[in-house]
């Protein structure tokens, strides 16, 4: 949010199946297929996490008029341009982004180090823009690293939605943003098998909330900044 953020509605639980998408290239093109894989082990237990937060923010008024869904350079044309796409995905906080399709991007975010192991997640996010709102949706997350680090992507699955609107009230112009995000952790080690998954949901949903509220209005900040930079460059290249 991903600016294209440092970081799209959803079920109240997520299925046990996981998105996974894989690439293979075919007459010099790629395709992109997503299958549906299980987590490692049916019988165990299952914390079902959610998260979610709306902001609304004003449109700053500029003097030329250009803002919002009226005139040039509105916010649609913006999300819909090379420049916004890359606000949404945040490219400037990722080590790597990669285009899978017309609106398919891989993600890689910079290696974090937890306890010996480094980690680098990996996101494959689509992103939808028509004239009336902008669709962000996390199709799939997973970890690279060692042997150790990439098995734990057989033991939760995780899902995010991030739906942005505009609408002009009155002479006013706003931004709409709603953020969702669920995690399916499947519950193996021990002590945890032995709590009941309440013990689990409880503090992983305060956690998840608490990391959502954080970020979402930082998004919200970052992309009418990236924004009015845009309305900059356009009106330079074209005066």
């Amino acid at each position: 949010m991903a600016a294209a953020a440092k970081y799209s509605p959803f079920q109240s639980h997520l299925p046990r199946e996981v998105f996974n998408s894989r690439t293979r290239k075919r007459n010099g093109c790629v395709k992109v297929s997503v299958k549906k894989e299980k987590l490692s082990e049916p019988g165990a237990k299952r914390a079902n996490l959610s998260a979610g937060k709306k902001e609304r923010v004003k449109i700053p008024n500029r003097s030329d008029g250009v803002n919002g869904g009226s005139g040039s350079y509105s916010i649609s044309e913006f999300f819909s341009h090379p420049s916004g796409i890359e606000a949404l995905l945040n490219t400037r906080a990722l080590q790597s982004c990669q285009s899978l399709d017309s609106n398919l991007y891989r993600c890689v975010l910079p290696q974090l180090q937890l306890l010996n192991f480094r980690v680098a997640p990996v996101l494959d996010l689509q992103v939808t823009p028509s004239s009336e709102d902008c669709l962000v949706e996390m199709l799939s997350c997973k970890f690279e690293g060692s042997e150790v680090v990439e098995r734990q992507n057989e033991h939760f699955s995780a899902s995010m939605k991030n739906h942005i609107t505009w609408e002009t009230i009155d002479t006013e112009q706003f931004l709409n943003v709603d953020v969702k995000l669920n995690l399916v952790l499947e519950i193996y080690t021990q002590p945890f098998a032995l709590l009941p998954v309440s013990a689990v949901e409880g503090p992983g949903n305060i956690m998840m909330q608490t990391l959502v509220d954080k970020l979402v209005p930082l998004l919200v900040q970052q992309l009418l900044q990236n924004y009015e930079e845009w309305i900059l460059q356009q009106q330079i290249i074209i005066p």
